[in-house]
């Protein structure tokens, strides 16, 4: 079955650095997009990155462009994404999360096929 499995996360403080990475498995798709959504207390769940895995275009949500890159590893199925200056409203759970039938321009929360089990990331001094 498929399975997004994540790592990183944790507690950092604020202008730091974090790197979360996510790998897939149980599928053969080739042209499938992959990347990140976050949900912070009480706000709805939000697109925060997200990459082609066949063309290696990318989508970074406003709220973190600028401080966010995405890169890919094809033979892996894994994606790593690096984030830099962060702030007090990053703190979130993050969530992997993959579209299987569509790329980048599609990334909203009613059209991914699977998600992660979610990894907290907490800035706070």
């Amino acid at each position: 079955q498929v399975q997004l499995v994540e790592s990183g996360g944790g507690l950092v403080q604020p202008g730091g650095s974090l790197r979360l990475s996510c790998a897939a498995s149980g599928f053969r798709m080739l042209g499938y997009a992959l990347g990140w959504f976050r949900q912070a207390p009480g706000k709805e769940r939000e697109g925060v990155s997200c990459i082609q895995m066949n063309d290696g275009f990318t989508y970074y949500g406003d709220s973190v462009k600028g401080r966010v890159t995405l890169s890919r590893d094809n033979a892996k199925k894994m994606v790593t994404m690096e984030m830099n200056s962060l702030k007090f409203d990053d703190t979130a759970v993050y969530y992997c999360a993959t579209n299987l039938f569509g790329g980048c321009e599609d990334w909203e929360a009613s059209k991914i096929s699977y998600w992660g089990q979610g990894t907290q990331v907490t800035v706070s001094s």
